[in-house]
């Protein structure tokens, strides 16, 4: 196969030679300086690629092929193509100059030159660089925790991008993926601002973002009792994390408190105040914080003590689940809120 190539091309040269024969030989008489029979050049997308060619005195005639078509004879320009020019610098250079390059010039370039002893030829090949580009990239997402996750990420260029995924999280370390990026039971401790990256060392590298929402059930992180005296203000204070945000309820008992004459409930994000204001000695006991968003529920016991009886007041939530509540959940299941 490789003889085949040489032979052809050895047939094209003779047959452009018997061809330079026919142009005039008005042009200066030079001759290539050739210190390399093939070369490579790399330019990238829209940049000017000079190909370079130096002659002397002892050349008849000269000219440009791009594979087999002619692209200058001499000064006389066959080439239909507006970006394509010479750089002849006094009589020591007669150059090739492309102007916004494009992958479609890729190829291989050859000054030719014709001297009294022999044909000569100086050949080049013109590699066309693409920075990478992120074409196709996931949409933004909302999951439940547990399941199974891919993102993607597809870019194009010259070389074949390298693609790179990170969770910008306070550490942002590389994750293992490519333009597919699979995430296993996916944990809310895995939501967040997904990077995707494109580079091949062209131009700056291409950044495109995925944001990723893990839905889980409420878990009561903290309680605060208090043990207030009577006639004073009491305050009873739960927070939970959860996503959807979570919607609180507040029990004595299992009589549902709301905000009446005397009890003030307030909710914020992921946190509830209830104040009890004037507490009476019927106030004093175990009251229940409930938690809950469309994926479950949890409930803590949160108290209100009599001053010089508080135990663990600011301690963490102690968390039970109330016959009310399980019956709540069966049916979030049955109904598939």
């Amino acid at each position: 196969m490789h003889v085949g190539r040489k032979s052809c091309w050895r047939q094209l040269q003779a047959s452009f030679f018997r061809l330079l024969c026919l142009i005039p030989t008005g042009f200066p008489v030079r001759s290539v300086d050739m210190q390399r029979a093939t070369d490579n050049i790399t330019i990238r997308q829209g940049d000017t690629a000079i190909i370079r060619c130096y002659v002397d005195d002892k050349v008849s005639k000269v000219a440009w092929l791009n594979r087999s078509n002619i692209i200058f004879a001499g000064e006389d320009k066959w080439s239909l193509d507006p970006r394509v020019g010479l750089v002849t610098k006094g009589q020591l250079e007669y150059s090739l100059r492309i102007q916004k390059v494009d992958v479609y010039d890729e190829g291989s370039y050859t000054c030719s030159i014709q001297t009294k002893q022999q044909p000569k030829t100086s050949q080049v090949y013109l590699i066309v660089q693409v920075p990478a580009t992120i074409y196709k990239v996931s949409e933004d997402i909302i999951v439940n925790e547990g399941s199974n996750v891919t993102l993607s990420c597809l870019a194009s260029g010259r070389p074949d991008p390298l693609i790179t995924w990170r969770l910008l999280n306070p550490s942002a370390e590389p994750l293992d993926g490519e333009e597919y990026l699979d995430i296993i039971g996916i944990m809310r401790n895995q939501a967040g601002r997904y990077e995707c990256k494109a580079s091949n060392d062209v131009a700056t590298p291409d950044v495109k973002y995925v944001n990723v929402v893990v839905n889980y059930p409420p878990s009561i992180r903290k309680t605060q009792s208090s043990e207030p005296p009577v006639g004073r203000m009491g305050t009873l204070q739960c927070e939970a994390a959860a996503v959807p945000t979570p919607e609180f309820e507040w029990y004595r008992d299992d009589k549902r408190l709301s905000n009446t004459q005397g009890i003030n409930i307030q909710m914020l994000g992921g946190n509830t105040i209830l104040m009890i204001a004037n507490v009476t000695e019927e106030d004093y006991g175990n009251y229940t914080c409930v938690a809950s968003n469309r994926l479950g529920a949890q409930s803590a016991s949160v108290f209100l003590y009599r001053p010089g009886t508080g135990r663990d007041i600011n301690g963490s939530a102690c968390a039970s689940l109330s016959l009310w509540l399980l019956l709540a959940s069966f049916a979030c299941l049955f109904f598939k809120c």
